[in-house]
């Protein structure tokens, strides 16, 4: 799958100064105990949930909220929810960061779907995989199979969330949705009633920084990024838009279906990134 790149090249996130490395050297070790002390503890838990449970897993999704709830406070990102997650089924969102991650398992107890070069990235890949991500080629000749992946994790009651934009962005618009994964959502590959939920993802950045401050898209490093969010002194925030869910069996075909969800996505978006 392709990366998405701006006609503006990617910006640099901006060098701590003095007191952003003291903050970064306060904040960096927190952040690090929490995320590897709450994986530790979660695999932990996944040899025993495992066995009885296969993919009904009714404790390690708490750890990950718990740790992205935690995670939030300590890169001092407010997040500000509108609306009610549901509790099975889909949700689909736009992405601009690998903040997101954060952002949504702080709300609700989510598996994601990922692009399969995700798996592979360094310390992402690896917390990616140790958190039940279910990784995807978007690849025509694979549909099947991952219709069957995506189905049985449904099926088991797990809440899955996906970017059908495919790709982050910059944080200022919301990118065409690609309707390939919607077709495993339909009725005929579930064998019980599914409701869609849309989510829109707004980022309000603090006073001082651009509007793509939170972003990270294109060939943006990860490091540099991380050190700016531990640097930060003033407060940024995201709004998170839960819109009404769709029920699929409204919707005749997966290009219908994923049309209704990005318009309810995109005018989240728009109507939040102008209260900013």
């Amino acid at each position: 799958m392709s990366t998405w790149y701006s006609a503006s090249p990617e910006p640099v996130p901006p060098h701590p100064d003095a007191a952003g490395w003291v903050r970064v050297s306060l904040r960096g070790p927190l952040l690090a105990g929490l995320v590897f002390g709450g994986l530790g503890l979660l695999l932990l838990v996944r040899v025993i949930e495992w066995p009885v449970f296969g993919l009904r897993s009714p404790w390690s999704p708490f750890i990950t909220q718990t740790v992205c709830r935690g995670a939030l406070r300590i890169l001092g990102l407010k997040s500000r929810v509108t609306g009610k997650p549901i509790r099975a089924g889909a949700m689909v969102a736009n992405h601009s960061s690998w903040l997101d991650i954060f952002v949504l398992n702080a709300i609700a107890r989510v598996t994601f779907v990922s692009k399969s070069e995700v798996a592979g990235w360094p310390g992402i890949g690896w917390l990616a995989r140790a958190t039940g991500t279910l990784f995807i080629r978007r690849d025509r000749a694979e549909a099947s199979g991952q219709t069957d992946a995506i189905r049985n994790r449904l099926e088991a009651g797990q809440l899955l969330l996906l970017f059908p934009e495919g790709t982050s962005s910059d944080g200022r618009q919301v990118l065409p949705f690609k309707t390939t994964l919607f077709q495993s959502l339909l009725k005929e590959n579930i064998h019980s009633e599914l409701q869609v939920q849309p989510v829109s993802v707004v980022y309000q950045s603090p006073d001082g920084q651009t509007t793509d401050f939170y972003a990270w898209w294109g060939d943006m490093n990860l490091v540099p990024h991380l050190l700016a969010m531990l640097a930060q002194g003033r407060a940024g925030s995201v709004t998170v838009v839960l819109h009404d869910p769709l029920d699929t069996m409204a919707f005749a075909d997966r290009k219908t279906l994923a049309r209704a969800a990005e318009n309810d996505v995109r005018a989240g978006f728009e109507d939040h990134k102008r209260l900013k």
